[in-house]
């Protein structure tokens, strides 16, 4: 998964106003207390993060 692909399921997820903020806002343990953004910043994988948002969110299986 590349970044632009992890943003568009962000936004279809939260709307384009949200997604970036609640990236930039949220910490998730399971990402080491970073948020989604600091986590793609350091180097975490898109994929890796989508999961972790996917799961904190309650999303449906189709959008894994």
């Amino acid at each position: 998964m590349r970044h632009t692909e992890f943003w568009a399921r962000m936004e279809r997820a939260l709307g384009r106003a949200y997604a970036r903020s609640w990236a930039e806002q949220h910490v998730m343990s399971e990402l080491g207390e970073r948020t989604a953004t600091e986590a793609l910043e350091a180097g975490v994988p898109p994929r890796t993060v989508w999961r972790v948002v996917w799961s904190e969110l309650g999303l449906p299986g189709t959008e894994r």
